[in-house]
């Protein structure tokens, strides 16, 4: 079913521990979480990307065979695709308990079969996040710069917003950045705002680990510079670092015994995802001395 970020306050009249939560808004999402989930529950939580829980034949398993004196899990899983549906109809027909599961997923269609799946089942919530409008995002940096102590002009806080693409994860991104440099000073005027914030760019985990390994250190240093990663995002860039470079290191031995690169990929398993299969392509061989 359809469920409004609001109505989360009152989840305990929800007959669910599976959640998705799709769209563009990742500051949203995140707030979301770390208010009615992870603050509220306090559980332990773990973070996932879908590959890691297709490639791991023990997670449902670890799931149910949780021990009694272990607390309650809070999972989190990104960059999802379809092929999680099949793991969730898993978790459902598992009857697995002791779980609250969140699918944090990018925009989905109308004719998503993971969408039409939470939509349509009573006891799955599903939560739509939207860009923010302009009006919101002002409210915020106005909220933020109040609570700093410090003062804007209407330019100024205009310029700021028109950066942030409508994600209030890029404007805390850019907020942060504004208040690190100007210290104690309590006035902040529309140059500072030009010079340190740069247009918005949405950055995955993913692209930033790609354009290290494919050793393009511009790009690299652009993400770095152009966000500002919690210790969670950490994490997760250091497992889909171990991840990648292995698949990498795999790809590499045989592109030593054969000269068709594109071959290769082709017959990798598991399969490599279409938009990857460049990136994967051109790092291979600037590996290869």
């Amino acid at each position: 079913m359809i469920v409004k970020t609001f109505e989360l306050s009152k989840k305990e009249n929800f007959n669910s521990s599976i959640f998705l939560l799709y769209g563009v808004n990742e500051g949203f999402k995140n707030e979301i979480i770390e208010k009615y989930f992870i603050n509220n529950l306090k559980v332990n939580v773990e973070r996932y990307e879908e590959n890691e829980i297709l490639n791991n034949d023990d997670f449902i398993s670890g799931l149910m065979n949780k021990s009694l004196f272990e607390n309650e899990k809070l999972i989190i899983i990104s960059r999802l695709s379809e092929k999680i549906l099949k793991i969730i109809e898993l978790i459902i027909e598992k009857k697995i308990s002791g779980v609250t599961l969140i699918l944090n997923s990018k925009s989905l269609d109308k004719k998503s079969k993971l969408r039409n799946f939470f939509e349509k089942d009573k006891n799955l919530v599903c939560i739509p996040f939207y860009e923010d409008d302009k009006k919101t995002l002002i409210s915020l940096a106005n909220s933020y710069f109040r609570a700093e102590k410090k003062s804007i002009s209407n330019e100024a806080i205009s310029i700021l917003i028109d950066r942030c693409n409508g994600d209030r994860k890029n404007l805390y991104n850019e907020l942060n950045k504004l208040t690190l440099y100007l210290g104690e000073r309590n006035k902040i005027n529309t140059e500072d705002v030009v010079i340190l914030t740069n247009l918005s760019e949405n950055f995955s985990v993913a692209e930033l680990v790609d354009n290290c390994l494919s050793k393009n250190s511009t790009r690299t240093i652009k993400i770095l510079n152009e966000n500002i990663f919690s210790a969670d995002d950490s994490i997760i860039i250091i497992r889909s670092l171990l991840s990648k470079s292995k698949r990498i290191l795999s790809l590499k031995k045989d592109f030593a015994n054969k000269s068709n690169v594109d071959q290769i990929i082709l017959s990798y398993k598991p399969p490599i995802f279409w938009k990857e299969k460049e990136v994967v392509k051109k790092t291979i061989t600037k590996m290869v001395y």
